[in-house]
């Protein structure tokens, strides 16, 4: 993969299965990039939020990414998250994917300390000069407390430092503002320009930003139904909207299952990770449905609502 060639299409963020003592589980790994690649996806992004790679320690991170690169083996590239606080620790990160075989990078703005607009440019610009990989920036305000603006990401588009931008930012307007702003064209379905890709991070409304001209959808439940946003995906791109739109409806009922954890109990990432877990557990790719410390984990009432909903998408037997 280089940043002549886009990375488009479907590229769930991989979830990274634990044991009951919270090691990563690389059997359960293994079978969960079969079920993804079997399941027609175009890439997979180790190491991402729905990863829970910010629970990792640095040795659970290199064993993850070592080991989806050795299951994919080629057959879909793999891009791998350094997210960190500060350039010198995102570096770290970086270097170690390049030497675990990841076809690229994915990172976010740094965070804790405020930064400034001139500062995150320059922070892609040395991530990029270090690491001879294609770079993608991750847009997540909500964790990093700062919005990639679309004159940021142009003018980083246009000097080539970065392939890509991952929208997680939740504003749908911001998001066409920036197709638009990178020469794309509302209505238009092949992408946004030559050379750069634009993957939404919302699972809620792939069919509209895939209209809109975004090149991809990174969605966390593609861990779980990673063929129903493949044939979303197929729809778009081949004309058949009522199609898309009826697989969006069918994948927006799923997406329910993200709040099957008591919300008095436990915050909306701990449920929505584990309810994936879970439900991956169910379809007999995860061992565990185990969330790393200090999420707390799902009970039996939860977990049945999570098998609940898997019925309702033709995912499990219906008992």
């Amino acid at each position: 993969m280089s940043p002549s060639q886009p990375l488009r299409g479907v590229v769930p963020p991989v979830c990274t299965p634990l044991d009951a003592s919270g090691e990563v589980d690389t059997v359960s790994l293994t079978r969960h990039v079969e079920h993804l690649v079997n399941g027609g996806v175009h890439g997979l992004f180790a190491l991402g939020s729905s990863s829970e790679v910010a629970f990792l320690t640095d040795r659970q991170r290199e064993v993850t990414l070592r080991t989806v690169v050795e299951a994919a083996a080629g057959r879909v590239p793999v891009i791998a998250g350094v997210i960190d606080m500060t350039t010198p620790r995102v570096l770290v990160h970086a270097e170690a994917a390049r030497e675990a075989g990841a076809d690229g990078l994915v990172a976010t703005a740094p965070f804790y300390t405020r930064t400034h607009p001139v500062e995150i440019a320059r922070h892609f610009r040395t991530l990029r000069s270090r690491v001879d990989l294609p770079l993608y920036a991750y847009d997540i305000p909500v964790c990093v407390h700062s919005k990639l603006s679309v004159a940021l990401v142009r003018e980083l588009a246009e000097d080539g430092t970065l392939a890509g931008l991952k929208d997680s930012s939740g504003d749908e307007g911001g998001l066409r503002r920036l197709i638009v702003g990178l020469g794309g064209r509302l209505g238009r379905a092949d992408g946004p320009a030559p050379g750069f890709s634009i993957l939404t991070g919302s699972e809620l409304t792939v069919d509209a930003a895939l209209l809109a001209g975004a090149d991809g959808v990174v969605p966390g439940l593609g861990n779980v139904d990673p063929a129903g946003y493949v044939r979303l995906y197929d729809a778009v791109r081949g004309g058949d909207l009522a199609g898309a739109v009826a697989e969006q409806e069918r994948l927006v009922e799923l997406f329910g299952l993200v709040d099957a954890g008591p919300e008095s109990e436990m915050g909306r990432n701990s449920s929505a990770i584990g309810a994936f877990k879970h439900a991956l557990r169910l379809l007999g790719v995860f061992a565990e449905g185990t969330t790393a410390a200090p999420q707390i984990q799902l009970d039996e009432v939860s977990i049945a609502l999570v098998g609940e909903r898997l019925r309702g998408a033709g995912l499990l037997p219906v008992r």
